[in-house]
């Protein structure tokens, strides 16, 4: 079976049931049925196929959440091709590394995105053979009956994600079919979905989060997405309220968000219809599960997942969901917390997170020795994926409370931030000759990037600010810059960030 297969079946079961119905201000307002969206998909993957695509190829995404995207990504899939979706707030920068790191064949895009993907060097560039603008997809579609559709298997890649890391550029999390399967099937038993329920998805499709978490499980289910080109306080709350949604997911500041447009609701607000509100992607604050209980009657699911493992862990669907912790083991989904020497801690005590199951990826794309660093084996030889969160697991009811990262990776926003890659960036600026990035916490954020630098120059901030939003995606860019005399490091050179002089 491939992720083909397993929303062939929805189809059947509710060929004529919505499948997506966009309700965003900048989306137009219509709606696709399953039969709709897939014979769409279906005359796009024939045209595709003319075209020459084929299994394995790599096709790169720099598109808006909208239902183009979920007919582009579903006959990219049909073909067996891998499907590598980038960040919208990506820049010349980021999208270069991605397209000469995958040398994707095709790159699937809009008109209003091409002035950005146009300043990638061509040199970044050289594998595209074409570009295919969403306006353009009746030209590439084809008659059905001319579709030769390869075998497609579960092991097959589906999916090439890049990831943040803590060193040097992002890497390529190669998802197979069946990785991504074992976390639809998982959260599909896990959350009680039903081919009735509404999702109402303002995520944005190229993180995990919007796609797998949402997307690809409202399909799988036979469900209806209520879609958002992007996240609006006002207009999301209002169709919270009006649209009939009984699924939400979303980022803890998402939840912040509505929680202040609620304040210009003073009467008692109805959320009756809805079932479940899920946060993930960052740690939930308590004091904001607490605040939206208390304003919804609502106790808000945390789970936790990465990109290279989909979903891990999940509070309970039926049972007492726990603030501050991520619950306990996904169906299909095994975990250990080990000390230094990945040696088992004792129940209770902290230690890095180690998951495995079907879930887990299958390596990052053409980098051998980062795939086996990230993973150990136990005494009997089984592999376990090094998540690099430290955790503690509740000895009574297992419950899993993360701690922080025994990295550097910073999370602002549920977005991913590694520092090395904006210092690197800031030490090719005039005048700045040393740069060290960490997070600082922020009331909305979790965390935002701020700049230590040491200068040989004299530099304007606004301008150094300017230079970094040219290069990088905008929450990327150090929201402070404290000039230093020195960065301290220890005798081998090595940075300590942790000797950093903090700001009060």
């Amino acid at each position: 079976m491939n992720l083909h297969d397993l929303f062939a079946i929805a189809r059947h079961r509710a060929s004529h049931h919505v499948a997506i119905e966009t309700r965003s201000p900048g989306l137009p307002g219509h709606r696709l049925s399953y039969e709709e969206l897939f014979a769409q998909a279906d005359r796009l993957a024939a045209g595709l196929q003319r075209w020459g695509l084929g299994k394995g190829d790599r096709v790169a995404f720099y598109v808006g959440s909208r239902p183009e995207l979920v007919i582009a990504y579903l006959a990219v899939i049909r073909l067996g091709a891998i499907v590598v979706p980038m960040n919208l707030r990506y820049r010349r920068l980021e999208i270069g590394h991605i397209l000469s790191d995958c040398r994707p064949r095709l790159l699937i895009t809009e008109r209003d995105y091409l002035p950005i993907l146009e300043e990638v060097p061509p040199s970044q560039r050289t594998s595209l053979e074409a570009t295919l603008l969403l306006e353009d997809f009746p030209g590439w579609s084809a008659p059905v009956d001319s579709l030769d559709a390869p075998t497609v298997e579960g092991d097959d890649l589906a999916l090439i994600m890049y990831t943040s890391g803590t060193t040097g550029r992002s890497k390529g999390a190669m998802l197979s079919h069946n990785n991504v399967m074992a976390t639809v099937t998982g959260l599909l038993s896990a959350w009680g979905w039903q081919a009735e329920d509404r999702l109402l998805l303002c995520l944005p499709l190229f993180h995990v989060h919007g796609l797998i978490v949402g997307l690809h499980c409202a399909l799988a289910a036979g469900a209806t997405i209520l879609l958002h080109a992007h996240f609006d306080a006002a207009a999301v709350l209002d169709d919270l309220l009006h649209a009939n949604p009984t699924l939400f997911f979303a980022v803890p500041t998402i939840y912040v968000r509505l929680l202040q447009e609620m304040e210009r609701h003073p009467d008692p607000l109805d959320f009756s219809h809805m079932r479940l509100f899920c946060s993930g992607s960052a740690p939930l604050p308590p004091e904001v599960f607490v605040a939206f209980q208390d304003r919804t009657g609502h106790a808000i699911l945390e789970r936790y997942g990465m990109t290279e493992t989909g979903m891990n862990l999940s509070n309970p669907y039926a049972g007492p969901r726990r603030p501050g912790t991520v619950g306990t083991p996904l169906p299909g989904v095994s975990i250990r917390i080990v000390d230094a020497n990945l040696q088992d801690v004792a129940p209770g005590q902290e230690g890095e997170l180690l998951v495995r199951g079907s879930n887990v990826f299958q390596g990052y794309w053409q980098d051998p020795e980062k795939t086996a660093a990230s993973f150990c084996q136990d005494a009997q030889g089984r592999e376990w994926f090094r998540t690099g969160d430290l955790a503690r697991q509740d000895p009574d009811h297992g419950y899993v409370t993360l701690l922080g990262r025994r990295h550097e990776l910073i999370i602002s926003g549920g977005f991913n931030i590694y520092p090395r890659e904006i210092e690197e960036l800031l030490t090719t600026y005039p005048g700045l000759a040393e740069a060290a990035v960490v997070g600082e916490p922020h009331p909305e954020w979790g965390e935002v990037p701020v700049a230590y630098i040491v200068c040989t120059g004299e530099i304007n901030e606004a301008e150094l600010v300017a230079f970094c939003k040219g290069q990088l995606a905008g929450y990327k860019v150090p929201r402070r810059f404290y000039r230093v005399s020195t960065l301290p490091r220890n005798a081998m050179g090595k940075l300590q960030k942790h000797l950093l002089p903090r700001a009060d």
